[in-house]
This record gives C-alpha cells, sequence and structure tokens, in this order.
C-alpha cells in the first residue's frame, strides 16, 4: 500500500485482502498445530501504561515492526489514532492561508498520513497471515471507520480546490516529469473518488462506500470459514490410497486436531476450485467428495453462505460507478490500467478462449481415451477425474511424476541456492538471515539484504508453510517502502502456502512450488530496488495489470540452467538432477495448458461480466450461480470437465482488491513472455541484463506510464504472439 492521502483510496479493501499479489496457492493447509500462536501472539494483556509499540518508533533495524511488543488490542487504538492524525494533517494543507503550491499542498500529501499507514501494513498483513478471532473483530469494526476516512478526505472540497487549481496551471509550474506526473495523479484520484459530486451525491457515495467496506470484509470473513468448514472428513484410509504417507499422516492429524477418533482423515481444501489431493487419489468417490465440497463452497446456504454477499457487492459496484459517470464498475476499473478499456480486455478475452477451449476439449478426449484404456468399466470424464489422468497421462508421456524429482527440490536450497543465487548474479545483491529478529510466527525467517558494496538494501520476511490462521494463495507485501522524500528502507514480506512435512523432515517441493518461490521474490526485489522521489511511486505501486509482470519474468530464473544446476541437487545424496529428468520436466511445461488456460479464463471473463452490470441488472443471491453458468455458456467456456479457477462464490479476487482485473496475470505475462525473449536475445544471466531491468523497471515504481517503462527495457511494443507460443496454445487463422 502507498503512503500518500489517496492510497488510502485502497484501506478497506487491504484489511480483506492485503499484498499486491496473489497467485495460485501451491499446496493444501497442513495440520492446524502450525496456526498455534507464537509466544509473541496477542493472546497475552497489553500492559496498560505502557506505549502502545504500533504507534512509537520501532527499535529494530529498518523500522521492523516490533512483532513481539504487538498485540491484538494495541491494532484498534492505534488505528483510531493515525485516523485522528491525519485528519488533522488533511485539514492543515486545505485551510492554509497561503496560495497553493506544489510544495504546501501535493508535497505536503505525500507527507500525510505516515502513522495510519504504517499500522495498516502491519494490520492487514497480520489479518492476511496469521488472524484470529480477535483481529477479525477488529477489521469488522474498522472497515466501515477506514472507509469513512477516506471519504472524508477524497470529498474535502477546500483540499480538492487547492489541487484542482494547481492542476490547472501545471503547465505554468516547471516541475519535472515525476512531480508533473504526481500532480495528475493526485489529482485524477479525487475525481474518481467523487471529488467533483454534488453534496447529495457525495453523501450517497459515502453510504456506498461504507457499506462496500462492511461487505468486503464479511467476504473475506465468511470464505476462509468455509474453506476450513468444507474439509472432507473420511472413515477409512482406504479412501486416500494414493497419497504419500505424508499427506496421509497430515489427514490423520487433522482429524484429531477437529476431535474425531483414531481412523478418520481430513482432507483439507485450498481456495481455488481444483484441489491437489485430487492428482494422486485412486478411489473415484474420494476424488468426487473433495471436488464437489470445493465447488460448493460458499453456495450451501448456510452461515458462510456468500451469494447474498456477491451480489451486493457488484449492486452497489455498479451503482458507485453510474454515480461517478461511469458505463459500469469495470469501466471505471479500466480507465486506470494499462489495458485502457473495457472492450481491450473483452478482446483478449475473445481471442484466447476459443484456442484455450479448443486445447482443452482435446486433452480431455486424449483423457478419456486413458480411462477407457485403463479401467475395466469405464466412465465419462468428469471434473473430478481430470488432475488424476493427468498424471496419469504425464507418467506416460514423460516418464515421471512428482515424487521423482521432488527430492531435488528441498525448500532452503531452492531459496538459498536458487532464488539467493540468481539475485547475486543479476543484481550482485546478498542475503543473510536474521535469527535475532522478533516475528509473529515461528515459522516465519527473516533475511536481511545488502547490495554488492556492503550497503544495506533492506529486510525481507519469508512466511512459506500454510496454516488455518493463514488466507490462501501466494502473495507479497510491504512492512515499510522507502522514498527520496521521507527516506527509510524496504521491509518486506514473502508468503507461499507449502504444506508443513512432519518435525524433522524435509520440505520438498513441486515444480508448481519452485516457480511460485521465484515468482513472489520477483515481487520483493520490485520492492526492495524501488528508487523514487515520492510515496505514491514506490516499490509495486504501478498499475494492477502491471504488477504482475515483473514476478512473472523472474519465473524464468527456476528454469535457467546456471541457476538450476546450483540448487536442483539431491537432498540426501547431493547429486545433480539427472539430466534426462530434467529435460523431461521441460518438456512437459506445457502439458495441460488448455486446462489451466480455460479455467483461468473462464474465472476472468465471470469477473468482467459480473462487473459489466449496471445497476439493478446484479442477479438475485439465489440467482448468482445462474448467471455464472450463463456466461460460461455464452463465452464458449462451459466445458464441464474444466470449472473456472475460482467460482464467484469464493473468488476472492474479483470481490476484493482485483475487481475487474483478474485479467492482469494473463495481461502482464504477455509481457512476460515478450520480455523473457529479449533477455534470451541480450545476455541471459548476468549483471548488465539484471541492472538494464532494474534500472529500466523494478527501481522506477510508478514514477512513469508502465508501458513507457516496458518500452524503455524492451525497446519494443509486445505482442500476443510469444505467450501463445510458450503455452503450447494453437493459434486460429
Amino acid at each position: 500500500m502507498k503512503r500518500s492521502v489517496v492510497t488510502l483510496a485502497a484501506v478497506a479493501a487491504a484489511l480483506a485482502l492485503s499484498a499486491c499479489s496473489e497467485p495460485e496457492p501451491t499446496a493444501p493447509p497442513a495440520g492446524p498445530e502450525q496456526a498455534e500462536i507464537p509466544e509473541a501472539a496477542v493472546e497475552m494483556p497489553a500492559d496498560a501504561g505502557a506505549p502502545n509499540p504500533l504507534l512509537a518508533e520501532s527499535p529494530l533495524p529498518y523500522g521492523m515492526p516490533p512483532f513481539d511488543l504487538i498485540r491484538d488490542e494495541h491494532f484498534a487504538p492505534a488505528l483510531e489514532q493515525g485516523m485522528a492524525e491525519h485528519l488533522a494533517e488533511i485539514e492543515g494543507i486545505a485551510i492554509n492561508p497561503a496560495p497553493a503550491t506544489f510544495e504546501n499542498t501535493i508535497v505536503e500529501l505525500e507527507r500525510s498520513g505516515q502513522t495510519l499507514s504504517n499500522v495498516m501494513r502491519v494490520f492487514s498483513n497480520i489479518a492476511g497471515a496469521h488472524t484470529n478471532e480477535n483481529l477479525q473483530a477488529v477489521q469488522r469494526e474498522m472497515a466501515p471507520k477506514l472507509a469513512a476516512h477516506q471519504d472524508t478526505i477524497s470529498l474535502n472540497g477546500a483540499l480538492f480546490a487547492r489541487i484542482e487549481a494547481l492542476y490547472l496551471q501545471r503547465d505554468e509550474l516547471d516541475l519535472d516529469a515525476e512531480s508533473l506526473r504526481l500532480l495528475e495523479h493526485h489529482h485524477r484520484q479525487f475525481v474518481r473518488a467523487g471529488a467533483r459530486l454534488t453534496e447529495e451525491e457525495q453523501e450517497t457515495l459515502r453510504e456506498i462506500n461504507g457499506e462496500l467496506a462492511r461487505l468486503g470484509t464479511e467476504f473475506s470473513q465468511k470464505v476462509l470459514a468455509e474453506v476450513n468448514d468444507s474439509a472432507v472428513v473420511f472413515d477409512s484410509r482406504d479412501y486416500l490410497d494414493g497419497l504419500s504417507d505424508a499427506r496421509v499422516q497430515s489427514a490423520a492429524r487433522e482429524a484429531a486436531e477437529r476431535g474425531l477418533d483414531e481412523g478418520h482423515y481430513v482432507i483439507t481444501l485450498l481456495n481455488t476450485s481444483g484441489q491437489p489431493p485430487l492428482a494422486s487419489l485412486s478411489n473415484r468417490d474420494a476424488r468426487e467428495r473433495v471436488h464437489t465440497a470445493s465447488l460448493n463452497r460458499g453456495s450451501r446456504g448456510n452461515e458462510h453462505d456468500t451469494t447474498a454477499t456477491v451480489a451486493r457487492i457488484v449492486e452497489l459496484r455498479a451503482r458507485r460507478a453510474q454515480l461517478l459517470g461511469y458505463e459500469t464498475h469495470a469501466h471505471y476499473v479500466l480507465e486506470v490500467q494499462t489495458a485502457g478499456s473495457v472492450e481491450t480486455v473483452n478482446d483478449l478475452h475473445d481471442r484466447v478462449g476459443p484456442v484455450a477451449v479448443a486445447n482443452a476439449r482435446q486433452e480431455g478426449a486424449d483423457l478419456q481415451e486413458l480411462i477407457n484404456e485403463l479401467e475395466d468399466e469405464p466412465f465419462e470424464l468428469a471434473s473430478w477425474d481430470w488432475a488424476y489422468y493427468t498424471e496419469k497421462l504425464r507418467e506416460r508421456r514423460y516418464d515421471f511424476d512428482d515424487s521423482e524429482v521432488r527430492p531435488y527440490f528441498e525448500l532452503n536450497n531452492v531459496l538459498v541456492n536458487g532464488v539467493f543465487y540468481s539475485a547475486e548474479k543479476l543484481f550482485g545483491v546478498t542475503f543473510v538471515e536474521r535469527d535475532d529478529l522478533p516475528t509473529y510466527h515461528p515459522d516465519v525467517q527473516v533475511w536481511e539484504a545488502f547490495e554488492e558494496d556492503g550497503t544495506p538494501l533492506g529486510l525481507m520476511l519469508t512466511d512459506l508453510y500454510s496454516r488455518s490462521s493463514k488466507r490462501g494463495g501466494a502473495w507479497m507485501n510491504s512492512y515499510r517502502i522507502n522514498s527520496g522524500l521521507l527516506g527509510g528502507h524496504p521491509v518486506t514480506g514473502n508468503h507461499l502456502n507449502i504444506s508443513k512435512p512432519p518435525e524433522g523432515e524435509p520440505t520438498l517441493m513441486t515444480w508448481d512450488e519452485v516457480t511460485t518461490l521465484f515468482h513472489e521474490f520477483g515481487h520483493v526485489i520490485h520492492g526492495l530496488f524501488s528508487d523514487v522521489h515520492y510515496p505514491s511511486f514506490a516499490a509495486t505501486s504501478v498499475p494492477r495489470d502491471f504488477v504482475e509482470y515483473p514476478s512473472q519474468v523472474y519465473e524464468m530464473w527456476a528454469s535457467w540452467p546456471e541457476v538450476l544446476a546450483n540448487y536442483a541437487v539431491h537432498y540426501e545424496t547431493g547429486e545433480p538432477i539427472p539430466q534426462e529428468l530434467l529435460d523431461r520436466v521441460m518438456e512437459a511445461a506445457q502439458f495441460n495448458e488448455g486446462f489451466r488456460t480455460t479455467e483461468y479464463l473462464a474465472a476472468s471473463m465471470i469477473d468482467m461480466a459480473l462487473h459489466q452490470l449496471g445497476p439493478g441488472e446484479t442477479p438475485a443471491a439465489e440467482a448468482i450461480m445462474d448467471f455464472e453458468a450463463q456466461v460460461l455458456a455464452d463465452s464458449g467456456m462451459d466445458y464441464d470437465p474444466v470449472p473456472p479457477r475460482y467460482r464467484t462464490p469464493y473468488f476472492s479476487h474479483s470481490m476484493g482488491g482485483y475487481s475487474a482485473g483478474y485479467y492482469s496475470y494473463f495481461w502482464s505475462e504477455v509481457l512476460d513472455a515478450d520480455s523473457v525473449l529479449w533477455i534470451r536475445e541480450n545476455g541471459g544471466l548476468d549483471r548488465e541484463t539484471g541492472q538494464h531491468f532494474r534500472d529500466t523497471i523494478l527501481s522506477r515504481g510508478g514514477s512513469k506510464d508502465a508501458m513507457e517503462l516496458y518500452q524503455d527495457f524492451a525497446g519494443r511494443v509486445p505482442g500476443i504472439e510469444p505467450l501463445l507460443e510458450r503455452r503450447g496454445l494453437l493459434v486460429e487463422d
């Protein structure tokens, strides 16, 4: 989250969905013992006479939050004080009797709200990574207050008058490029927040924003509760045939923690439609139960049902967009993205969707042939069969499975000798573990980053294991950011959801988990390398459909030969991964791409369709699922064996910070695929290439138009063809 006044427009959303990135989850949650509150946790009452650590300067390096001192009860008063301080600062700017200048208005806006921003970063990150009932109560209480706080600022007429006066004379102010961009940025944000509405319209807007803030928190908390409540219970080990011993032990441990008798097993769920155990479970009834439980989440009519919440969120967003002068919420969102328009995104869907489905149908036909061959009583391929027979077909075609490659991808080795190694080769940056610094959970590690000459750069916290107190997915977040105006050093967080092995056993990763680790590190260096003057442009403060681009580029180093050779060694013998096995892994990279692209695009189309509805067009709660089905049918994406990656009732991206924006991952990948070609043509893994990427992309944040940054890097406009070729998708004439 950015540090300026207008960045607080996203503050309520941050309560429900922290971080700038949420790629797909990588593994099922492990046992609930991982959710235990650490020693420094927030169950202990705070000393009433002690200062609130959230409001005091941190005694730790780089301003890292003192997690050992922070308690649950510190957050609400710190947020209240942060808002009060911020409003006082804003009022001082607004009533300044001196004529508006860039320094006394725009720069002062950049300086304002530091206490609130710092508290919000800590709170939203902990609420996402290690929540509990106390923190969820604070979320529910504070979300509407924070929304109202933002409205008080955005709808301050005197403040906007000063901003507009500067905007109208911007060509005469002799501002440098970044300062001019900042002025235009603030003006646009205030206009988009309703500064030009009448008093009556502004009052309506306040009511809508307040309700949306409450509903966003309600949705996220219901999704978390429902994913835990929908875990599937089995009363016989036979149902789990095909799972590894470690996964079976985890399922037994989960059952015991839930108070079930010995002999019971619990398969916990991720927030995606597909579930990792489906690739291994040989019992078809078990696969169907797990998959059905996953797809039905949020629409079961229980206390965690989200369909009414979804319907209300979509309707309120449509009303707000119309109030602000936009045709739909999607039009409102796309105005400030690099895609630029709803039509551009729809065209992308229309172009790639048929290609993806055609490939998925061919893949499905191949799976049906395999079922007919292997099964004594063949059956029609269903969605719960896809992952299982895909893995069988993968083994047949490429002669390997995950269990064969996992021993070469031990977590710590991948991180230190893969991720950190690539960073040193590209940027000269090194990482040293700091086990002397307190964290919010025992699984969290702290790493200090240094430039090649030894200059301190910042901190990275890695939180890589799943637990029931942690939201799904993988993401990066910032606890502190740096800027030329305010100084400081970045403190970032890197989160995955890898299943934690039994104590004493190594964490052996899948190839997907390896690439996800590299991906999230790409976000981290986007934060660590930030070198801009104004906080509003710092770190990952770029358009939503550009923010995934640097991290997707960084995935390429996971499979770069020199990097692979440095980390892909057997965890017991130290032997490098055999070249022929590695070749098979790489050959299989495009396998099942029709499925992956189809499930993604189906979800993206649902997101866009929901947010292209006008006021009064939103389906009722009981019709939400019918609307979803109709969208898929109308777009030709209704291929039953491949459900959307997220269904509407648990689509946290769409109901959270990625509304009308789930297309962003694919959009960013267009840039990524073209960039990978450029890098391969211009040096690969070397300092010159790394420095060029750092100078033109990673360090610039939002200080320049995103597509201009891209052209500064690659010297060309990207096309979609490299991405389609990478994904192995057949391009129609």
